[in-house]
């Protein structure tokens, strides 16, 4: 693969006109991707089309009435994976673990966020699931604070690493953007351009 600076400052700027950019930040109580993760392979081994026996359906076994309770429409295994996730959010801001039994049997802690009723956005479960959310258009050098390095640090968590969530890059965000672009093949420049975004979700796993 090939470096990500050829003009990342002017190319973020055409990029922005028009772009959907990442909008508010995941809620830093919310829980975890590896949580969501543990959730999905106990509930559905993590298969986003999957029908269960019992009138179940997606990647965390949504019954119909819990599904529209939460704004969902036509069938959950039907929606894309982000919809999904971004149902599962609000369930889970809703009511907390309590409507999944995976989440007991793995012990899933809840927390500020669980039953808090604080409807989420879709930037803020754009952090949960397997395929990468759209990249934000912006690419990220040392020193930079956005909303969207937010989304990527704590898709990093999943791998082991252990950001708060902060949305600013320093050097544990240098650290981890150098393990992806070491991993996948791309020139370890240190910026968080598109191909660094995209493989922490579609690359090769990384260890801090």
């Amino acid at each position: 693969m090939s470096g990500e600076r050829w003009g990342a400052r002017g190319l973020a700027l055409l990029l922005l006109v028009g772009a959907v950019v990442v909008g508010g930040p995941a809620a830093s109580a919310d829980p975890s991707s590896q949580d969501w993760e543990t959730l999905r392979q106990c509930e559905s081994s993590g298969r986003y089309d999957v029908v269960a026996s019992g009138g179940y359906y997606g990647a965390y076994q949504f019954d119909l009435a819990t599904w529209r309770s939460v704004g969902g429409a036509g069938y959950p295994h039907e929606a894309t994976p982000e919809e999904q996730d971004y149902r599962a959010l609000y369930l889970y801001r809703m009511r907390g673990w309590q409507p999944w039994t995976c989440a007991g049997l793995h012990g899933l802690s809840e927390d500020a966020d669980a039953g808090s009723e604080r409807v989420p956005s879709y930037a803020e479960s754009a952090y949960i699931g397997g395929a990468a959310p759209a990249w934000p258009g912006v690419a990220f050098e040392y020193g930079d604070c956005h909303s969207g390095l937010r989304v990527w640090q704590l898709r990093m968590n999943t791998y082991g690493f252990d950001f708060a969530g902060t949305g600013c890059y320093y050097e544990e965000t240098r650290v981890a953007v150098l393990a992806v672009q070491r991993a996948n093949g791309i020139t370890e420049s240190g910026v968080l351009g598109p191909l660094t975004w995209r493989a922490a979700w579609e690359g090769v796993s990384v260890s801090p």
